[in-house]
């Protein structure tokens, strides 16, 4: 019988090369299932390398030639082929790896010719890897970055929870464009073109979850999305994608001083939480592709953000006496060249940029007393430039709406959204955090294509 009458009692699982590792059964038969990642032979045994994607270390197996015959291996355990190896597990004190697996006997599970299956060399260009996305997981890369990916996903649910926040599921279809940039996919139906004909009036793809989850902070106090967001931006930078993944949270009652805290705490956790635990990973992506990725982890995660207002920013840039090619003037944008100045120059470390001149802000932004700046700010890191944009929102009715008018928008389709100041309004804030972009700093890696398992891109659709 079992010990808690009407629990389901899980069955023990297979182990994976990870289990291994981390309790080998040392002299016990057991059986493994995995990819040939290499393979040689001599006269009297056969050596192949076994991954099975549960860690970045692979499995040696011996396949000794009196047991399993030589022509045999070489007719079909090639690199990409897949197995199930039954053998032993033998401690190798004297050899780099601590054991190897003496197999007895092995199924082949899929074979993979070695005259077209493309990952025949140890190291690729990530450029051809792109070109073959739905081979490139089987590649270490790949797998240390989607594995470093999954971590930083659970990590946030983590940090918010413990936080005492709600994670809401806001739509993805939507009636509004949200920061009123007008670079939206339009959604119609196969059978009718007209774009009204299936919701009564036009659907888009969301380019951010914030305003429903601004109508959810209004009941639950502090709410977090975490979900796919789309921009029909025609970009063919390596920082830009059509489908990408943002972590934006919102907060009731919070101004934006809480909001810039929020956002600095957030990033270090999630840094601190893959050194921790993604140690196999780093190391190789150091390795790889950035000597310094690991050295810069950590001094992030000890540092103080510098914050500079935006006038301040200005000024700084202004008295550098470097020449950029964008002049640095009030009133506009920051370019990815100031970003650099001012985080890899100037302060060296992560910078928060924050009250923004109103005009190149979004709508629903609060207004700074001095009728110029809005409450916004900006995390500026090394490398990466911005990932994370947020602001106080702008709770005072009138001033939303004025605003509304002002940029000539239609308030007619906001009604709801202006309902939540119209009914007990009060002060709230709030931010997203790019995915991918936080990706490319905690990997070391410089294209957006390379930390999504499948990107969507203008022109290119793996």
């Amino acid at each position: 019988m079992p010990k808690h009458p009407g629990l389901y009692e899980p069955r023990s699982l297979r182990p994976t090369i990870a289990d291994l590792y981390d309790n080998p059964p040392l002299n016990e038969t057991l059986t493994i299932s995995g990819w040939i990642r290499t393979r040689r032979s001599t006269k009297a045994v056969s050596f192949a390398e076994i991954t099975d994607g549960s860690t970045l270390r692979s499995l040696q197996v011996v396949l000794p030639h009196d047991k399993i015959s030589r022509e045999r291996i070489e007719a079909e355990l090639h690199t990409g082929a897949s197995l199930t190896i039954t053998g032993q597990l033998v401690p190798t004190p004297d050899r780099p790896q601590p054991f190897e697996l003496q197999a007895q006997a092995y199924t082949l599970l899929g074979s993979a010719d070695p005259e077209t299956y493309p990952l025949q060399k140890k190291a690729h260009s990530l450029e051809f890897l792109r070109e073959i996305a739905h081979l490139r997981v089987r590649t270490r890369t790949y797998q240390a970055v989607f594995r470093i990916r999954h971590g930083v996903s659970l990590a946030i649910h983590q940090f918010f929870h413990e936080r005492g926040f709600v994670y809401v599921h806001t739509p993805i279809l939507t009636p509004s464009d949200c920061e009123g940039a007008g670079q939206l996919f339009q959604v119609i139906t196969t059978e009718d073109p007209d774009p009204t004909a299936f919701f009564g009036r036009p659907a888009y793809l969301t380019v951010s979850g914030q305003l429903d989850a601004e109508i959810l902070t209004m009941g639950l106090g502090r709410v977090y999305t975490f979900g796919p967001t789309f921009r029909a931006e025609p970009s063919h930078t390596p920082r830009h994608l059509a489908e990408f993944w943002m972590i934006e949270p919102e907060m009731a009652f919070f101004d934006l001083e809480d909001t810039m805290n929020l956002a600095e705490d957030l990033l270090k956790s999630l840094i601190r939480y893959v050194l921790r635990h993604y140690a196999d990973e780093l190391a190789f992506l150091t390795e790889r592709y950035d000597p310094d990725l690991l050295a810069r982890l950590e001094s992030v995660k000890e540092s103080v953000f510098l914050r500079l207002s935006y006038a301040e920013a200005i000024d700084i840039l202004q008295k550098s006496g470097r020449e950029f090619a964008y002049a640095p003037v009030w009133g506009t944008d920051l370019q990815a060249e100031h970003e650099r100045y001012l985080v890899e120059t100037y302060a060296q470390r992560p910078v928060i940029v924050y009250n923004y001149p109103r005009d190149i802000k979004a709508f629903y932004m609060r207004q700074n007393d001095d009728g110029k700046t809005v409450a916004a700010f900006d995390v500026l890191f090394p490398g990466i430039g911005e990932v994370i944009g947020g602001s106080q929102r702008e709770e005072r009715l009138d001033r939303l709406e004025a605003e509304m008018q002002r940029r000539h928008m239609n308030l007619t389709a906001y009604q709801a959204y202006l309902d939540t100041r119209r009914f007990g309004t009060v002060p709230h804030s709030g931010f997203g955090l790019g995915l991918e972009r936080f990706l490319l700093f905690v990997t070391g890696l410089t294209n957006v294509r390379d930390v999504i398992p499948f990107f969507r891109a203008a022109g290119q659709m793996a």
